[in-house]
């Protein structure tokens, strides 16, 4: 994982992350009930171009031999938890869809997701798209130096039992730098004295994905989409974290 050694690199990655932030403004003015999910796609891969950012997630593969990703973003439609396509198919009022965006700027990567809601969603809905962005939030809260990494997991499973959802286990965040997936992953869930300890200069991702249901997960026969195994609703919000002696900067803000 990326440690920053001086101001240039933490000007990198805030230029990669405010590039990747206002993608998602970009996103937020078109997405709507009617829009087909290749649009959003479209939209966003011309602004980053435009940028002069280079794409990450079209063409990627995690493991030899896996079809490569087909889209510039990934769109989680509401019972995929992650790596959901953003193909031809057309938001309708009541759903949900987390879009997640991997960019380079300069040498420096930004990875970001935040999940919309489309149109007018019921209360339950809402409270779990609510809860998973509290439960980022809590994970930021812990990533203090001198904290081990579990305290972020057992900060987000906490938050996310109270409000009685399950936190996904086998996915997770993971150290950014130079490089998209860096050491060390970073698990959702505790217990807080789990893993190496947090230090001044670490940028991590976090992206806590919380199920209205079980945790349990199953992976689709296009080699990518991961979806609830019970057909549950799940929710994602993710953002890029430099730990600093003053406590987390978010760098994939405006």
């Amino acid at each position: 994982m990326i440690v920053l050694k001086s101001k240039t690199d933490i000007k990198g990655l805030r230029a990669a992350g405010r590039i990747a932030a206002q993608t998602f403004e970009i996103i937020k003015a078109e997405i709507r009930p009617g829009i087909p999910l290749k649009h959003l796609d479209e939209i966003a891969e011309r602004y980053i171009l435009k940028e002069g950012a280079e794409t990450l997630y079209k063409g990627i593969r995690q493991r030899p031999g896996q079809v490569p990703f087909p889209g510039v973003i990934v769109a989680s439609l509401n019972n995929e938890i992650c790596h959901g396509m953003p193909d031809d198919r057309i938001l309708k009022d009541g759903d949900i869809v987390g879009i997640d965006i991997g960019l380079r700027y300069k040498g420096w990567c930004a990875d970001s997701c935040v999940t919309f809601m489309i149109g007018k969603v019921r209360p339950q809905v809402k409270h779990l798209v609510d809860t998973a962005y509290e439960c980022l939030l809590k994970g930021i809260k812990a990533t203090q130096p001198g904290n081990r990494i579990g305290m972020i997991g057992e900060a987000i499973e906490n938050y996310a039992e109270v409000k009685r959802y399950s936190v996904v286990r086998e996915y997770g965040g993971h150290g950014i730098g130079q490089e998209l997936w860096e050491e060390p992953f970073i698990s959702h869930v505790g217990p807080a004295d789990r893993g190496p300890r947090l230090q001044e200069g670490m940028v991590i991702n976090i992206e806590p994905m919380i199920n209205a249901g079980r945790p349990e997960t199953r992976l689709l026969g296009d080699e990518w989409t991961v979806v609830t195994a019970d057909g549950s609703l799940s929710a994602q919000f993710e953002h890029m974290i430099a730990v600093t002696a003053n406590g987390p900067e978010i760098l994939s803000t405006l």
